[in-house]
């Protein structure tokens, strides 16, 4: 599965962008799609996922209520929306995926496939 994140930038605190993942081509199986960030000096961590019918998402309580994973499946493309962000929020952000239709894991090392990153940065 090859991934490519896209819509990092530099926002104000309070301010809101939106990520996306493409998976351009075709696969001969379904994969679960997931948001993770790494923070300079930090561990990875996992922020959102949802299934191959973007029916179910699951999201990290740092997260939850201000970010939102949807998909759209006719431009096999993942998004993240992200609301009232702050400066530790700050990180470069990945986009992966895992085999399996639902397949929502919470450990980073899970996902197999995993696009270039996009950085985000927040400014306060």
């Amino acid at each position: 599965v090859q991934l490519q994140a896209s819509g990092g930038g530099l926002v104000q605190a309070g301010g809101s962008l939106k990520l996306s993942c493409a998976a351009p081509g075709r696969t001969v199986s379904p994969f679960t799609t997931a948001w993770i960030r790494q923070a300079p000096g930090k561990e990875r961590e996992f922020l959102a996922a949802i299934t191959w019918s973007g029916e179910d998402t699951y999201y990290a309580e740092s997260v939850k209520g201000r970010f939102a994973i949807s998909r759209d499946f006719d431009k096999g493309t993942v998004y993240l929306q992200m609301n009232s962000l702050k400066p530790e929020d700050t990180a470069v952000y990945y986009c992966a995926a895992v085999w399996g239709a639902n397949s929502i894991r919470v450990q980073p090392n899970d996902y197999n496939f995993w696009g270039q990153g996009t950085q985000v940065t927040v400014s306060s």
